[in-house]
């Protein structure tokens, strides 16, 4: 039920709820984290700033689900990437051997290549995805929210009786 709630919160702040700039930057962090692989530590940097932050936890999971199908799509790129970053800028050489020696570090991976690769167009990404996400929601809540709801697919889906259950045990207070 938790991503039913997940699902019901992003659809919800489409049409209203939180200010798209809090929707927009959940859904950029969340890109961060989809772009890199699973487990070191700035995955666990980015899940702690989404979480500390006055950011949208479902559009965060959101672009953390749509951006890690996009990463396993990418990752010949990234490793292309992240290989030339770490082979051929040799002006970074003494602070990889750095920070590969400190303590903490080696645990970020940034010596994998799909890592440093991924990292770096996440970075580069960050901006772009938040102002695209923010446009598209203010779109969304003037333009398009009205004429979705219009659709016989949505329409259809309203009616169905997975979403008839879901809204009486929504109503009875279980997923509130």
């Amino acid at each position: 039920m938790f991503w039913l709630k997940i699902l019901k919160d992003f659809i919800k702040i489409f049409r209203e709820g939180q200010d798209p700039k809090q929707v927009a930057w959940g859904f950029a962090l969340g890109m961060i984290v989809g772009l890199s692989p699973m487990f070191n530590l700035q995955g666990l940097i980015v899940w702690l700033l989404i979480l500390f932050l006055n950011v949208n936890l479902a559009a965060a999971v959101l672009g953390f689900t749509i951006f890690s199908i996009i990463a396993f799509i990418f990752d010949p790129l990234f490793h292309m990437l992240g290989y030339e970053i770490l082979t051929q800028l040799h002006f970074f050489d003494p602070a990889y051997t750095y920070l590969y020696n400190a303590p903490i570090f080696p645990f970020t991976k940034f010596n994998n290549t799909v890592v440093m690769g991924s990292l770096v167009s996440a970075v580069v990404l960050l901006l772009p995805v938040y102002f695209g996400m923010k446009h598209f929601i203010l779109a969304y809540r003037k333009h398009i929210g009205s004429k979705v709801e219009k659709w016989k697919i949505f329409k259809a889906l309203k009616q169905s009786s997975l979403v008839r259950t879901y809204i009486k045990i929504r109503d009875l207070g279980g997923l509130r």
